[in-house]
């Protein structure tokens, strides 16, 4: 057909999940459903698979068909729709045209992958697409996929079923594209979207997907295979499946974060959690805490987002078939956390409501502690995001809705951001040579120097503060097999530890700084050479900008380094 490989995918998680693939054809239904024998379309391992099983396989895909038309004779794209006959005959034939088995969705544009009568059962999604990056299929870049909103409707509901960014959907949270091995959730190689979710439906389903990237870029080689079973009927007390995104940019202020409230009969199947932080040290000791069937108190209470992840001691990169973490960065401002959890084996039942709550409770540094203490149980205001997962009869009464791309959009934290590339010309530095080269696909410039040795190596990037306030002062530059290791200097006073730009494989790098309470006026980040990495084939280094970072308002209510001089005590918390 094809082969894109349009972002380096995360490796390291172990192939042999894979396997345990093959074992979750309908395993969700063991343990949930009582009796396998009436579950739509059979049960779920090997051993059931010799059991009958009722229903006439079917697939909605983006495969050419006869008539269609999706590019003119010289293959160009954006055509806009032609009528055809959405079921006629596959095409298949000699002509390259049966190849074209992809769609390109305007920006604005709402494509349906899935428009069919039941009863029936959705047993698989498979899509695929381009990534966001500038490429010759697509020159200018397409939407990512925390763009392209995701929703399903069964039995002509008007409101979605299903409602959330198509990447936090399949665990791949703020626009980043990473390796997922779970049962019910596949990202294989960081770009094939597999979901083996059971989706029952009796009337009607209908699965779409909005672009809704708002600078115009396409959703570019949409492929798709819906893969559902055709049914007689289903059971009267068959529940539906749901998955509903919301959001708290940053998360309330002496309220639990809630990932889903609903009330009726069902039972909740999964969560994925998005955090960005906006203060240093951990936000993951808050608990879980879940409501059911009407309770005040809730019956289930966790020991920490960390725990609830089924993590300890953090959370760091990880894959397993029930738990995982697909993206985590750093610790600190800025820093990003993205986790699944499956609650397959675990199904959290309920007869009338559920209410699913998490604390956003962590540690602080201490100038955002009122006491001026640093400890493990502070109200933080993170930004938080997720993705709620489960199944229930009848239509819920959550009454949250996924917001539009203009508010699901982090916002930048910079205060100040000076781009280094853009200093090429007339840099400061010591002997070697300074280049300007674009650092990643989106068109990014690093300053790059590249010293032969370290003694006598420096730079510098000169910035300007406006105003007094509390800032976060951080580096970013790209890590690579001929870096070297510096010491920073601001204005001559040294500050943070050494700084490694050695990695055995290329990638960016946010090294934390400072957090200080600059007066007006100008002022010089300095890095001079400190040696290097052992296993590193050089001296370099390579800055990408300057940036310094708001803090959460607290910290200037507080006012407890407001008066100190950061030059005789130079502070980074973590």
């Amino acid at each position: 057909m094809r082969s894109i490989r349009s972002f380096d995918a995360q490796k390291g998680v172990l192939s042999s999940f894979l396997v345990l693939l093959a074992l979750f054809t309908l395993a969700w239904t063991t343990g949930c459903q009582g009796d396998r024998s009436g579950a739509p379309a059979g049960g779920g391992f090997l051993g059931d698979l010799s059991r009958p099983i009722d229903g006439k396989a079917m697939r909605a895909t983006s495969a050419m068909r006869v008539g269609e038309l999706r590019r003119g004779p010289n293959g160009e794209r954006e055509l806009g729709p032609r009528k055809y006959d959405p079921k006629a005959d596959f095409k298949g034939d000699g002509e390259v045209q049966s190849n074209w088995d992809n769609y390109t969705v305007p920006a604005g544009a709402t494509h349906v992958l899935m428009d069919e009568s039941g009863p029936g059962v959705v047993t698989h999604i498979w899509i695929t697409f381009l990534g966001p990056e500038p490429q010759n299929w697509a020159p200018k870049g397409s939407a990512n996929h925390q763009e392209l909103m995701l929703r399903m409707y069964w039995d002509g509901n008007p409101r979605p079923a299903v409602e959330a960014p198509l990447g936090d959907f399949f665990a791949n949270c703020f626009g980043e594209r990473r390796e997922v091995i779970s049962l019910p959730v596949v990202v294989e190689d960081a770009d094939s979207y597999n979901c083996f979710w059971r989706m029952p439906f009796r009337k009607s389903a209908r699965i779409e997907i909005e672009n809704q990237n708002q600078g115009g870029l396409p959703f570019s080689m949409l492929y798709f295979n819906i893969d559902w079973i055709k049914l007689d009927n289903l059971p009267k007390d068959t529940p539906y499946f749901y998955a509903q995104y919301r959001q708290e940019y940053p998360a309330v202020k002496g309220k639990d974060y809630v990932v889903l409230e609903t009330a009726g009969k069902g039972h909740y199947v999964g969560t994925v959690l998005a955090v960005r932080m906006r203060s240093p040290a951990w936000f993951g000791e808050g608990d879980e805490k879940v409501y059911v069937d009407g309770e005040t108190k809730p019956s289930i209470w966790g020991t920490g987002t960390e725990d609830y992840f089924l993590s300890a001691w953090g959370l760091k990169t990880n894959g397993t078939p029930y738990f995982g973490v697909p993206f985590f960065d750093f610790r600190g401002i800025g820093g990003h956390t993205s986790a699944y959890r499956w609650h397959i084996e675990d199904p959290m039942p309920f007869k009338t409501s559920l209410k699913v709550t998490f604390e956003h409770m962590g540690w602080m540094s201490q100038d955002e502690n009122p006491e001026y203490k640093s400890t493990s149980w502070n109200d933080r205001e993170d930004d938080y995001a997720s993705t709620a997962f489960w199944y229930q009869t009848g239509v819920p009464t959550f009454a949250e809705r996924a917001p539009g791309m203009a508010d699901r959009r982090l916002q930048d934290l910079s205060r100040v951001t000076v781009k280094a590339g853009a200093l090429a010309a007339t840099a400061r530095h010591g002997e070697g040579p300074v280049s300007k080269r674009t650092s990643d696909p989106f068109g990014a410039e690093d300053l790059v120097y590249q010293p032969r040795q370290s003694p006598g190596a420096w730079i510098e990037i000169p910035f300007e503060v406006k105003a007094k306030e509390p800032l976060h002062l951080v580096l970013r530059g790209t890590r690579a097999v001929d870096g070297g290791t510096y010491q920073a200097f601001l204005n001559g006073v040294k500050i943070a530890r050494p700084l490694d730009f050695y990695a055995d494989r290329s990638g960016r790098q946010e090294f934390q700084l400072l957090d200080f309470w600059p007066e007006p006026g100008t002022y010089t980040l300095r890095l001079e050479g400190a040696g290097k990495n052992p296993q590193s084939a050089g001296y370099a280094c390579a800055l990408e900008s300057v940036r310094l970072l708001e803090r959460r308002p607290r910290v200037a209510e507080f006012g407890h380094d407001k008066d100190k001089d950061w030059r005789k005590t130079p502070t980074l918390y973590r």
